[in-house]
């Protein structure tokens, strides 16, 4: 009676999930390795972490503990103190791949990361009882997927193949797992050819008006 009693307060609490969202919530993969293999120094090791083709469900069981692993708090309800959206496109040669609902949420345990999706939009919520910087990388984490520089899940730079990072149409130089997560943002990720690059590149969102 009491996990029950603490999912419907996390659910009723300012607006947070619905009974919608839950149907939608997408089954974990089989294909999950306890560590990913850290090659590059700045490569993760965490819990659940999907190394496999795509598409990609949240991964929750080891959510707590990815948490953990990169400070991040397991929210019992969304904060207030700082509210930002980003859009979010991945492409797998050329094919759209879904940002699936649910992310960074445990309906079972009860708990949600600051940085989560509630649908299947591609819009990523912070929602952190904290003024805090989040990052791209933080968000793949949360998702239980591996991101790096150079590999984004299976998929990792070979010959032609590249994973190539955009931010509000321009091209990221950098380690694009640094990249700040701020409001309004529109994100790509792209895995494949330079010609399988979709055109035009995505390069701006705004998120509708709470």
């Amino acid at each position: 009676m009491k996990r029950i009693s603490l999912i419907i307060v996390a659910l009723s609490a300012a607006g947070l999930l619905t009974l919608a969202a839950l149907r939608h919530q997408a089954p974990e993969r089989h294909s999950l390795v306890a560590q990913a293999s850290a090659s590059a120094g700045d490569e993760p090791v965490l819990p659940g972490l999907q190394i496999s083709e795509a598409p990609w469900a949240p991964q929750v069981s080891h959510l707590e503990e990815r948490l953990q692993a990169i400070g991040l708090p397991a929210l019992r309800r969304e904060g207030t103190t700082l509210h930002l959206h980003q859009h979010l496109d991945l492409f797998v040669h050329a094919r759209p791949v879904p940002v699936p609902p649910m992310i960074g949420i445990n309906m079972v345990a009860g708990f949600i990361a600051p940085v989560h999706t509630h649908d299947g939009s591609g819009v990523i919520h912070i929602e952190s009882a904290v003024v805090s910087r989040y990052t791209l990388g933080q968000f793949f984490d949360i998702w239980g997927v591996r991101f790096t520089p150079t590999c984004l899940g299976v998929y990792c730079n070979a010959g032609d193949q590249r994973l190539r990072v955009y931010v509000n149409g321009v091209p990221v130089t950098s380690n694009p797992r640094e990249i700040g997560l701020e409001d309004n943002q529109e994100i790509v990720v792209t895995y494949g050819s330079e010609p399988e690059l979709p055109k035009p590149i995505p390069s701006t969102f705004k998120a509708p008006s709470s």
